[in-house]
């Protein structure tokens, strides 16, 4: 399990899997910046920080090594395993941290959605009333745990129209106002619970991530102490290479 010194599939598969590994940090900062008034706890997303300055030092790692290819050296296969080795323990303390903060995700949106509702002052007004309607459009719910929470909100007391926002609306009802005089226009479902598996799911995302990579890497970092072991151990193996480097 070798590679030609002029081959740089090795790097070009690191390079890869950094773009992978970036691809899915930026997704996760994306759609947390949508729910991001719904939790206070910046460090929920530090595994998504860790996980893109992974696949950011594994690219950098990538174009060394497609410009100056390692030779077939012991050095160069030490310091390769050394770098996987090093990535390895990191993406260990994603899922680590992946683990921590998504156990943490339902307090903080328990913690924050009551405050969020009562901020809002009318479709795209602010930033805190632009995200209750972005999230009760996206994810079919209207209300914290049913549309009757909208009942004691500030916006329902002061607006005196009995009646929700227009985001609760079913997309299939025509002229639908939000009135509670015509509940079975409305979601049905409250936003709480489903905030809280959106943001599970996208936390699960960076850990499945993290522990397929590592996976990936353990076995690439096996490989590289077999050969290390062979070339220290068999002269003849030492010859072979040495052999093929200079053909």
């Amino acid at each position: 399990v070798f590679w030609p010194a002029s081959d740089p599939c090795p790097f070009v598969s690191l390079q890869a899997a950094a773009g992978i590994l970036c691809y899915i940090g930026a997704y996760v900062f994306i759609t947390y910046d949508d729910y991001d008034h719904f939790f206070e706890d910046v460090y929920t997303l530090i595994p998504a920080v860790v996980i893109i300055a992974v696949g950011t030092l594994l690219f950098i790692i990538g174009v060394i090594g497609c410009c100056a290819t390692i030779r077939e050296s012991s050095c160069g296969l030490a310091t390769f395993a050394a770098i996987l080795l090093l990535v390895f323990v990191t993406e260990c303390v994603v899922v680590v941290l992946g683990y921590i903060y998504r156990a943490k995700v339902e307090d903080e949106v328990n913690h924050s959605i009551q405050k969020v509702y009562n901020e809002y002052s009318g479709p795209n007004t602010d930033a805190p009333s632009r995200a209750i309607d972005y999230v009760q459009r996206q994810l079919h719910c209207c209300g914290i745990h049913n549309y009757s929470d909208w009942r004691n909100t500030r916006w329902f007391k002061e607006s005196k129209n009995n009646s929700v926002p227009v985001s609760c609306c079913q997309p299939n009802i025509n002229n639908c106002t939000g009135t509670l005089t015509r509940p079975a226009d409305l979601y049905q479902e409250g936003c709480e619970a489903l905030v809280v598996k959106k943001l599970k799911e996208i936390m699960m995302y960076v850990i499945w991530a993290a522990l397929t990579f590592a996976s990936i890497q353990m076995l690439g970092m096996l490989c590289a102490c077999v050969v290390l072991c062979r070339r220290s151990h068999d002269p003849a193996y030492e010859l072979l290479v040495t052999t093929n480097s200079y053909a």
